[in-house]
């Protein structure tokens, strides 16, 4: 008798908790914003650091067509209010209850290989902008100063993939703040480089910045092939060419300056590359300091 009640017991006690699974399941939502200002995997690893704490069970991400697919817990408002802040434009297109065996399955990843892939990537930008920055200030051309910050800007995203790896939310979200505060500091020393070469009227020299912007686009068309090979991953392994866009048409930009530059006989080509560039690298600081 006892076993027989133990047993109905256990019985009682698993379909209670196979209904608190569907209950649960059936509370579930998915939900779909539009995310205009996302465009590369750097605001992908922002958006994840943002809803580490929010109830979502599954993110999946259209960096092409600024799309993120949630499924999660709750009011779709509650994670459009942690996505709002980031600055991106988010707003919600579509929402709706999650069928039962509709959850989306997460891509299996290989964290050691992509940590490799991360340190490969993080050693090229920082490389690239101890590079850019030395020929920068050797070339006299604010084009490729502002670059180099550009680079670090790169290469801060990487460090911070790589030391949130395993850790909780707090860190994560600590991490990036002081590679925003970096960041920050060092797009506006680009400004205010920029600012006493106009004022001191210095020539930059055209082939040395053309001859550096070539290298460093170079650099990033081989960190886009780089990240191409795993775009199944995870975070920073989205494959999509708007990728290192931005950072194309800085170099490309920088390259067009220096032409101009030699063209023309006048600094402004790579003055106005330089507050351009400089600009750029200032508002991914301060998106990534509004996080909270």
């Amino acid at each position: 008798m006892g076993g027989a009640a133990a047993a109905d017991g256990g019985e009682t006690a698993a379909g209670a908790g196979a209904a608190m699974r569907l209950d649960a399941a059936e509370a579930r939502t998915r939900s779909v914003f539009r995310i205009p200002g996302m465009d590369c995997p750097s605001e992908e690893q922002m958006i994840r650091m943002r809803l580490a704490d929010a109830p979502v069970a599954a993110l999946k991400f259209d960096l092409a067509g600024r799309r993120l697919t949630v499924d999660h817990d709750g009011d779709p408002a509650q994670i459009l209010a942690g996505l709002v802040p980031l600055g991106y434009g988010a707003e919600l297109a579509e929402s709706r209850p999650l069928a039962a065996g509709e959850a989306q399955a997460a891509a299996p990843a290989d964290d050691a290989t992509e940590a490799r892939v991360l340190w490969i990537l993080l050693a090229i930008n920082a490389s690239m902008f101890v590079v850019e920055l030395g020929a920068g200030l050797w070339a006299r051309s604010a084009g490729l100063i502002a670059d180099a910050m550009d680079m670090f800007a790169d290469a801060a995203v990487y460090g911070v993939a790589l030391y949130a790896v395993g850790r909780a939310a707090r860190h994560k979200l600590a991490a990036a703040r002081l590679a925003g505060v970096l960041q920050l500091v060092l797009a506006l020393g680009a400004l205010a480089e920029v600012v006493r070469r106009i004022v001191t009227g210095a020539m930059p020299a055209p082939v040395g910045m053309m001859g550096i912007a070539l290298l460093a686009l170079a650099a990033n068309v081989a960190c886009l092939v780089l990240i191409a090979r795993h775009r199944e991953g995870g975070v920073h392994m989205k494959a999509s060419y708007i990728f290192s866009a931005n950072d194309v048409i800085a170099n490309l930009g920088v390259i067009g300056a220096g032409a101009l530059v030699a063209w023309l006989g006048t600094p402004w080509p790579d003055w106005i590359i330089g507050l351009l560039i400089a600009a750029v690298v200032l508002t991914g600081a301060v998106r990534i300091l509004r996080l909270r």
